[in-house]
């Protein structure tokens, strides 16, 4: 690994809009490059011109590549891996970071195949030390961290969503854009998008809430599970589960959090019912207050909790409901008052 890094970004987008994971990685990127040297680049692949450029510049790439082919309007491994390998070949840059997103996950390995590069997956930390890279990821289902190095020149890596805090806007930070030609051609692609189901969700995205409630196997069915929607309802929070929950057919698997989920970062997070094991700690370890609510006092869930209750959710959950709701119409009138 050479002493000055230079980071290549690959960039996701939600419509014309910047992932979050792309905030996430470039943030990730930028702190890497301050604290060892080396450059920010960032590559993002459009249908047509637009202004996912000054985006990325925005969010701290110096350099941006915008690679432009009719054929990115639906989003493959085998779309963007020619274009994607043609500068990487070019620019060599000893890092290449992706989302550890469905896209991420697909294209790295098959990046890293191409390169003869190392691909580790799934990382939540990077730092480099005696010269090389080391990448901490979750092992043996979220119960422990593996620190890995990498001997080789170039590194592709995914980093997991809502590990890193995202870069904030600054549209006085300006850096380089540049076109590329696509050498995509659509005769050769073996996969073909014929159609998309995007996941419905009703009020704010989990991955976006600020208060998340999730529901475990203490809730004990359904009935449970509304209890836990009233409580989002009242805290303008989102609702998601642990697997047991959603394989008993409580929640919908889109809810699911943890290893095999999604991964959220609240501010507030309670686990209702929640157990506490590693496989869905992994999915809410960022989340800035943990609130427990279970019936086992040896719970492993209290461990990560900074406030916790020993009782039957079902008990509980209708009175602190009832408080909340007292707590804001206090404040409301309040505020009406001092108007």
């Amino acid at each position: 690994m050479t002493t000055v890094i230079d980071i290549l970004v690959v960039a996701e987008t939600q419509g014309d809009v910047l992932a979050p994971i792309t905030c996430e990685i470039l943030g990730l990127a930028n702190r890497l490059a301050g604290g060892i040297g080396g450059t920010v680049a960032a590559v993002a692949f459009v249908p047509e011109t637009d202004n996912i450029g000054e985006e990325l510049t925005a969010h701290g790439a110096e350099q941006v590549y915008l690679v432009k082919n009719p054929v990115f309007a639906t989003c493959t491994a085998d779309t963007w891996l020619p274009d994607l390998e043609k500068l990487v070949r070019d620019r060599q840059p000893s890092l290449i970071l992706l989302g550890h997103t469905t896209m991420g996950a697909d294209i790295a390995p098959y990046l890293a195949f191409r390169l003869n590069a190392a691909v580790i997956t799934d990382s939540v930390a990077i730092a480099k030390k005696d010269r090389q890279l080391t990448l901490t990821r979750s092992c043996y289902g979220g119960k422990a961290q593996e620190v890995v190095t990498s001997h080789t020149e170039m590194v592709v890596a995914t980093i997991r969503a809502k590990s890193q805090p995202a870069t904030t806007r600054d549209t006085t930070h300006k850096g380089k854009i540049a076109s590329l030609d696509s050498i995509c051609d659509p005769t050769r692609l073996r996969v073909k998008v014929i159609g998309r189901q995007p996941r419905r969700h009703e009020g704010q995205r989990l991955e976006d809430a600020e208060v998340v409630i999730a529901a475990g196997r203490g809730l004990r069915g359904v009935e449970g599970v509304a209890l836990a929607n009233e409580l989002a309802a009242v805290l303008n929070g989102a609702v998601g589960a642990t697997r047991a929950a959603c394989d008993m057919g409580w929640c919908p698997y889109t809810s699911q959090i943890g290893l095999s989920g999604i991964t959220v970062a609240p501010d507030l997070y309670f686990a209702l019912g929640v157990s506490g094991a590693g496989q869905h700690m992994v999915g809410c370890q960022s989340a800035g207050t943990i609130v427990a609510v279970n019936n086992d006092p040896d719970a492993a869930i209290f461990a990560y909790s900074r406030f916790g209750v020993v009782g039957d959710c079902r008990e509980i959950l209708p009175a602190f409901i009832e408080e909340v709701r007292k707590l804001k119409n206090q404040n409301r009138a309040k505020q009406h008052g001092e108007k």
